[in-house]
């Protein structure tokens, strides 16, 4: 494999920084480099153009340019008004007001700004990573769309520690993160060891005197010798293990495997629990659109067709699925909706959220890292929908927020679509949704942080009906975020990855 996307696929594609217009939530996908993101659609573009009237409005009401003004709570609450006019079913909550008057946008912010957000899914790149064949793709677009990326140097500073530390902690409301990992069959392709992953988080919680960070240990089941790695990643005190039953997340595998593989797996099972680690993140769903073809033969390994099985036969293990299985619908988004709006399911997240009630089983999770976020910038009454099947099914203290940082830059803005999130009053009644209720709802702080908070066993006290863990708001990353905002910085809009040109 010499690069994430074919040579082909890198034709179609620029980076995402290269965007002129800044918008404080995206206008089309964005695509790490794992897939092709689908073109900017009809409707997305009417987003785009609509925030940019509203901005120029907004701003010349405030005194501002447009660009300084989209930076600001006010610029945030004004895409939100945009796309609920372009979308329409008011999936949003947003009052008209927070467009132009900074007091109540800034009052908005304060009162949730000490929520309690555990981020269940991030990643940076190892300082070590060999392979340079992964700076194709911004190559590529310094060569044809952005030359001002050459000027400023093409390297892989902005998936590095330093910047995940930033873009997480400093520039997004974020109080605690999971550190994850990928399995790859040639294990120079990781992004991080395990050692490396246990390094971080006892670093960043040794420096910040606060325990901010957890860890994961990535696991490659079938593999020659993986039980023995196992047994070196317990020393490790992971606080959950990672793994794909796909195997490979960017190609076929040899070593595909299903979670109720007795024979694999269960061993294994008795194993973690045994060492006291009775957590396994599993990535499902979220493959390329042409998996079928792509990945012939090994697709069925993403969807959730073993998770029951191994729940039932594992009640003292928490199964917590990334992507919550979503199947692929980025080229098509108005086709998934229109798939849902006449069967009621979505491939294969429904399957998934069928699961407590069909196996009777309550150890059964859904994580929404990349799938929420796509989701609410293709289509917003899917993104609802989604939502609302994982809430129904899994049960709102079963959902799990993630947001794949820093893969796409700060995750703030994934953070306020949340916050703002409803399920609108007719699909709630003609599909049994519940209400996702305010910003700082029950069924909200349950997925931004509660439900991590149980399932990792983290002490959390209670200030004025919200659970926060006191010690971050003195910690020294905390002192260092205050500075970092008081001195005028702050998220700058732009998306890291990759976006559609052609």
């Amino acid at each position: 494999m010499t690069s994430w996307l074919s040579e082909r696929e890198q034709r179609l594609i620029a980076g995402a920084e290269s965007l002129e217009f800044d918008s404080p939530i995206p206008t089309q996908i964005v695509s790490n480099g794992e897939y092709l993101p689908p073109s900017q659609s009809p409707k997305q573009k009417q987003v785009e153009d609509r925030i940019k009237e509203l901005a120029e409005e907004n701003a010349k009401f405030l005194g501002m340019d447009r660009r300084s003004f989209l930076k600001t709570s006010c610029g945030m609450a004004t895409a939100f008004i945009a796309m609920n006019e372009i979308y329409g079913g008011g999936v949003f909550q947003v009052d008209p007001a927070e467009a132009r008057d900074p007091e109540m946008a800034l009052e908005r912010a304060a009162a949730v700004e000490g929520q309690f957000i555990f981020d269940d899914q991030t990643h940076f790149l190892r300082d070590d990573f060999a392979h340079e064949e992964i700076l194709g793709l911004g190559e590529f677009a310094a060569e044809h769309w952005n030359p001002k990326l050459k000027e400023e140097g093409l390297d892989l500073t902005r998936y590095k520690f330093e910047n995940y530390i930033k873009e997480l902690f400093y520039n997004s409301d974020t109080k605690m993160s999971l550190l994850s990992g990928a399995p790859f069959d040639d294990p120079t392709w990781w992004l991080l060891s395990n050692q490396q992953i246990a390094n971080a988080r006892d670093m960043v919680n040794e420096f910040s005197g606060a325990r901010r960070m957890l860890g994961h240990a990535v696991i490659v089941p079938g593999q020659p010798g993986w039980m023995d790695d196992v047994e070196r990643s317990i020393a490790l005190k992971p606080d959950a293990w990672k793994s794909y039953t796909i195997g490979d997340p960017l190609a076929p595998s040899k070593w595909p495997w299903w979670l109720d593989d007795e024979k694999l797996m269960y061993p294994f099972y008795e194993k973690s629990l045994k060492a006291g680690i009775n957590t396994i993140c599993v990535h499902k769903g979220l493959m390329p659109p042409d998996y079928e073809k792509s990945f012939k033969g090994l697709w069925e390994y993403a969807t959730a067709r073993d998770i029951g099985k191994a729940a039932k036969d594992w009640p003292d293990m928490n199964f917590i699925i990334y992507h919550s299985a979503l199947r692929p619908f980025l080229e098509l988004p108005d086709q998934a909706w229109a798939e849902f709006e006449a069967t009621g399911r979505m491939k294969w997240a429904t399957d998934l959220a069928e699961i407590p009630e069909k196996y009777g089983v309550t150890n059964v999770y859904g994580e929404i890292g990349t799938t929420f976020a796509n989701s609410a910038v293709a289509h917003p009454k899917f993104s609802a929908a989604f939502i609302g099947t994982l809430v129904k099914g899994l049960g709102a203290d079963h959902v799990v927020w993630g947001s794949d940082t820093v893969w796409y830059g700060s995750p703030q803005w994934q953070i306020e679509a949340m916050r703002r999130l409803e399920v609108p009053a007719d699909m709630q009644e003609k599909y049994g949704f519940p209400s996702l209720g305010g910003a700082n709802s029950l069924t909200k702080q349950a997925i931004f942080g509660l439900n991590s908070a149980r399932i990792y066993g983290l002490a959390l006290n209670h200030v004025d009906n919200m659970p926060t863990m006191p010690d971050f708001s003195e910690d020294k990353i905390a002192q260092l975020a205050r500075a970092h905002r008081e001195s005028g910085e702050g998220p700058t809009n732009k998306r890291y990855g990759y976006i559609r040109t052609a």
